[in-house]
């Protein structure tokens, strides 16, 4: 019995898991792009610290950080300023390298959704309206309603099996 409860709850939460996460092809394109707006101005920002980094790095510049700092060994503290300059410079080539690489994949889904989203317009109205079952909401209703009779037809089963059982 644990078996066929656990059979049936699986079987309906696979017919009505994607129903309510399907979200319209224009829907998909606008929330790309809020993305990519988005990466794109974190880019912008990494590419500006790229550049005052490279700047700072600039041994008269690493002097000049330091000229109100007094020392008996300022060759170790230019060394260590420039080594720190480094790292963060590294740091933030590699988050650049990664945000492009994620820029490239976004541009990509981008484009597949502004397909999607033109091959969904071009339909014509009366295909909208037959295929309107197999999209949104009804489409959800229409696996847990499914869903719910496997649910039933699966616990008839069962009951007739348990029945038969006990008869013998």
């Amino acid at each position: 019995m644990r078996y066929a409860f656990s059979l049936s709850l699986f079987l309906l939460l696979a017919f009505t898991t994607g129903a309510y996460a399907q979200e319209s092809a224009a829907e998909t394109v606008d929330r790309l792009r809020a993305q990519l707006l988005d990466v794109q101005a974190k880019e912008h920002d990494l590419r500006t610290r790229l550049e005052q980094l490279n700047e700072s790095l600039k041994p008269e510049n690493i002097e000049r950080s330091l000229a109100g700092v007094g020392s008996t060994r300022p060759e170790e503290l230019r060394e260590s300023r420039r080594r720190q300059l480094t790292s963060e410079r590294d740091g933030v080539a590699a988050q650049l390298k990664t945000l492009e690489e994620g820029k490239a994949r976004l541009e990509t889904e981008l484009a597949n959704a502004e397909a999607r989203a033109y091959h969904q317009s071009a339909r014509r109205p009366d295909t909208d309206q037959m295929m309107a079952v197999s999209s949104g909401l009804g489409y959800g209703w229409l696996m847990a309603g499914g869903g719910g009779f496997a649910v039933l037809a699966l616990a008839a089963g069962v009951l007739i099996y348990r029945r038969k059982l006990r008869v013998r």
